[in-house]
């Protein structure tokens, strides 16, 4: 289980990095539920919003030439068909870093195939906060 998950998460780390909406999309559970907080702002959503979202993000990373720079903190089994990831992505433009984060905690859960099911955000973190 931990090695399929492994190959699973490093897929879908391609596919965020090169921003494939399509990709992204069979990746996601149609009961994916969502909490971002952004300047201590706190937002709920599920599938669809999140599926718009992610739609905005690549958008704008495709139309600026940039990039996704993502670092897996740490990958923790939660249940028996259940792992979390622990990711900090921070967006590059014209070579330079953003100078603030998000830092993911998502939690995928596995039923014939591995899909993300849970996501807890906390974005617009200060980059010098994980230096």
């Amino acid at each position: 289980m931990e090695e399929t998950f492994n190959r699973f998460l490093d897929d879908y780390l391609d596919v965020w990095r090169n921003s494939s909406l399509p990709e992204l999309k069979l990746m996601i559970s149609r009961e994916y539920q969502a909490r971002e907080i952004t300047n201590g702002k706190i937002s709920d959503f599920g599938y669809d919003e999140s599926i718009r979202g992610w739609e905005q993000g690549f958008n704008f990373v495709k139309g600026n030439k940039g990039s996704w720079e993502l670092t897996v903190i740490d990958r923790i089994k939660i249940g028996e068909h259940e792992v979390m990831a622990i990711i900090l992505a921070r967006l590059v433009l014209e070579g330079k870093s953003m100078e603030t984060s998000n830092l993911f905690f998502q939690t995928f859960t596995y039923d014939f195939s591995w899909k993300l099911i849970r996501s807890y955000i906390e974005a617009g973190i200060p980059v010098d906060q994980f230096e």
